[in-house]
């Protein structure tokens, strides 16, 4: 504050004119800065509130020249969470600027003979102070904004672990911009013993341009992905920041909403990975439906059952008979064709006829074991024999 403030009666005259400095502030806005023409009407009045409560405020620290400025609730009490959301922070200081340079042209006419130069110099310092108290805003908005994210994010997160199918999600999916985030897909793996998983996590997405939410349940982490222009590379570099151990990777799903199914398939495939070693990582959920199916996951179970029992079985044409006998026989197609008493070519026809059904090779071991143990459960599930 200057050694001479403005007078009692210099500071009566300008709230009495705060209202139209205010009114002419915005004007001015309206003017020099093309952005703000672009605001929806709601959001200049909250503008032209502060700017006036701006006033009003340096009108009360010109009265106590002793007692700091409360800045924060003073002028932008009126609207500071609305200003904070639709513009950034270089637009404001530009609003605190041109209300100060509106301020100064006011001067003037404003002051008492003899108070021009104190009533200028408390201006200056006074849009000083509140330019300050603009950034104070915004890093406390910015901070509070980030704990209230962090929140919303562990509810979504937990919501698609538990399986919820909560009537909030979308609404609390869009707050935390994955309205419209297309494909989604989750990851589940051990969390790390040390470092901040959070942050590396959400560094190693970043550099996949992908979206993400990271939750970590227990010793379990699980993480959602959305938005990957190629979702197994960006599962390959955020697998990376997991703890020791396999890592899943959920079915791909159009929209957040649907991710529950993912989530769920993740994580029988994570409780069921130890029984498959050389499992790659990450593991899709999908190649783990057998080992998910022995743990008793009953949607691994209707998967084979859906996708490996009733292909072989309507196929027709010996497929599920030459199936079953290449896998009693080892993979051996001669003795394969010997059993059937059929030509080692028609065997290899058949089994050509059951991948492109099933996905699966008779002759590859990881294809065989997911056909045994299709069968073999299709088998204990009664009803008519598959062997015919």
């Amino acid at each position: 504050m200057s050694a001479h403030p403005p007078s009692a009666a210099t500071l009566r005259r300008l709230e009495r004119a705060s209202g139209a400095i205010a009114t002419r502030a915005v004007a001015r806005m309206d003017d020099d800065l093309p952005w703000f023409r672009m605001l929806p009407a709601d959001q200049r009045s909250w503008v032209g509130l502060v700017a006036q409560a701006g006033i009003a405020s340096l009108v009360e620290w010109c009265r106590h020249p002793g007692r700091p400025p409360r800045l924060t609730g003073e002028v932008f009490g009126a609207a500071p969470r609305e200003l904070v959301r639709v513009m950034p922070l270089k637009h404001t200081v530009d609003l605190v600027k041109l209300t100060a340079e509106v301020m100064d042209d006011h001067v003037e006419s404003v002051a008492e003979p003899g108070d021009v130069d104190a009533l200028r110099v408390a201006v200056l310092q006074y849009s000083r102070e509140v330019a300050f108290a603009t950034a104070h805003v915004y890093a406390s908005f910015a901070e509070n904004r980030g704990a209230w994210d962090a929140r919303l994010e562990a509810l979504v997160v937990d919501a698609l672990v538990r399986g919820e199918r909560s009537e909030e999600l979308p609404g609390r999916a869009a707050a935390l911009g994955w309205a419209d985030t297309s494909p989604v897909t989750v990851l589940v793996g051990a969390a790390p013993d040390v470092g901040d998983a959070h942050a590396a996590v959400r560094r190693a997405a970043r550099s996949q341009s992908c979206e993400v939410m990271v939750g970590v349940h227990a010793d379990q982490l699980v993480v959602v992905l959305g938005g990957a222009d190629d979702v197994r590379t960006a599962a390959d570099r955020v697998a990376e920041e997991f703890g020791p151990g396999p890592v899943v990777l959920g079915p791909v799903v159009d929209r957040l909403s649907d991710a529950g199914g993912s989530a769920a398939a993740a994580l029988a495939g994570w409780r069921a990975a130890r029984a498959w070693p050389g499992a790659p990582r990450p593991v899709r959920a999908d190649a783990l439906l057998p080992e998910r199916a022995l743990d008793g996951d009953p949607l691994a179970r209707a998967a084979l059952t859906e996708r490996v029992v009733r292909p072989l079985r309507g196929a027709g044409g010996g497929v599920l008979e030459t199936v079953r006998a290449v896998l009693a026989g080892g993979g051996n197609l001669e003795a394969s064709a010997r059993a059937l008493f059929v030509h080692p070519n028609t065997v290899r026809y058949r089994l050509k006829r059951a991948s492109e059904l099933t996905g699966q090779v008779a002759t590859d071991p990881r294809g065989a074991w997911t056909l045994q143990v299709a069968l073999v459960l299709a088998d204990l599930d009664g009803g008519r024999s598959l062997w015919h």
